[in-house]
């Protein structure tokens, strides 16, 4: 008997350390979705209209190649956004890691949060202030006589406001994952004969797949969810998903299945690329 009250109380405890949780996700994040689901079953569904799921024609719709063009903007935008943040992030935070001073390190890390510190808004009109044609950048580049250059409006724009907003969190990630850099490695593959380049592909980056690929997946899904960027800085020629949506909610349009049913595609991208960063993220690097 005391083996068997020992055995439901095991069962138990973690139960209730999940409970509190569970709620939370229950009722913020799983029944939402669940509305969203039903919503997007309804064609042509507004605000006040009676909830009647009827088939799926507004997944359909999203299949014409105007809603195709702007969902390839949107992974367009998150995947070179990924790629830019990745390529300035992976020296800074192997050279914080690896290199610089224990003493500064936490000092350089707090100037690369700093920014995180300011609304994303703020950041935003900051850029247009730089970007716009009367603004600070041409305004160098014409005290030094070279031509002016048109960015905002455009998607580099959107480029430029995302991988600055984004770019903190992949040092980070980066950084703590360099941080357990085994150097012995490192030496072994130089008393081998390796060059820096070869040492660098063959032993750093196995080392730090698994923080590149977390790195990457949350980059890439925070810039396909993105909307204060495209809105402010890429105009009416960079439409993406998520201004789609708020069009859809709460633009002119007014349209809420077909709204849910951008929506649901979204999650769907989002929790593929999730199931990814679980698959491959963990992964063991090669001996």
């Amino acid at each position: 008997m005391p083996k068997v009250h020992r055995s439901n109380f095991n069962w138990l405890q973690p139960l209730a350390l999940l409970a509190p949780s569970g709620v939370w996700l229950l009722l913020l994040l799983v029944l939402p979705t669940l509305i969203i689901f039903e919503l997007s079953l309804v064609p042509n569904i507004r605000p006040g209209d009676l909830v009647n799921p009827s088939g799926f024609n507004n997944y359909i719709r999203i299949f014409d190649p105007l809603y195709l063009q702007v969902i390839r903007r949107s992974l367009f935008l998150a995947i070179a956004t990924t790629i830019i943040c990745l390529i300035f992030a992976l020296p800074v935070a192997y050279w914080i890691a690896q290199i610089a001073p224990k003493r500064w390190r936490n000092l350089l890390l707090l100037g690369f949060v700093l920014p995180l510190w300011t609304s994303s808004l703020l950041r935003s009109y900051a850029w247009i202030t730089i970007l716009r044609p009367t603004g600070l950048l041409n305004s160098l580049l014409n005290n030094f006589g070279l031509p002016t250059l048109d960015l905002l409006n455009q998607d580099s724009a959107v480029l430029i406001g995302m991988s600055y907003g984004l770019l903190p969190y992949m040092v980070l990630i980066l950084y703590a994952s360099l941080e357990k850099l085994d150097k012995r490695l490192l030496e072994a593959a130089a008393d081998l004969g390796a060059n820096p380049v070869q040492a660098f592909w063959q032993v750093t980056v196995p080392q730090t797949l698994p923080g590149i690929a977390a790195g990457s997946m949350l980059v890439f899904i925070t810039g396909l969810g993105d909307f204060v960027d495209p809105e402010l800085l890429g105009g009416a020629s960079s439409m993406t998903a998520a201004r789609l949506i708020y069009n859809q909610f709460l633009g002119s349009t007014q349209n809420w299945g077909f709204g849910s049913a951008l929506s649901m595609t979204i999650i769907l991208l989002v929790s593929v690329a999730i199931a990814l960063l679980i698959k491959f993220g963990d992964a063991a690097p090669k001996q």
